[in-house]
């Protein structure tokens, strides 16, 4: 056995721990970093967060939210790293303020299926 256990194809190899300082939560913002919330890049964030003291991982992000909004799970899938990792390095960058985290709407505040049924019957008959 030659004591490593990956080949050499696989490159650098980083431990999640690493890219989070050993961190396991996001910071203390009381923002919960669901699957399904949603994560947007506040304007000029990718110029300021050059200049700032972020790792690559946290640049990373922020290039895969781009100019359109993205869900934490689509960013970690996108970027190839565990859910958790991801809600840490979102935990940062929400508390530099480059970007903003909103929740979709639950489907119990959503309009009744019957009520849009009526609309659109309504909007017809005009």
């Amino acid at each position: 056995m030659n004591g490593q256990w990956y080949d050499a194809e696989a490159g650098p190899l980083v431990r999640p721990y690493a890219m989070t300082g050993g961190r396991t939560k996001p910071g203390p913002h009381g923002v919960r970093f669901d699957l399904i919330a949603l994560v947007a890049v506040e304007p000029g964030a990718v110029d300021t967060a050059l200049e700032s003291l972020l790792g690559p991982e946290h640049r990373s992000l922020l290039g895969l939210c781009g100019p359109q909004t993205q869900s934490v799970a689509e960013l970690a899938a996108d970027a190839d790293l565990p859910v958790g990792v991801v809600r840490v390095l979102l935990g940062d960058l929400l508390e530099a303020g480059h970007v903003r985290v909103s929740r979709p709407v639950p489907p119990a505040q959503l309009p009744d299926e019957r009520i849009l049924r009526e609309v659109i019957e309504g909007l017809r008959a005009l």
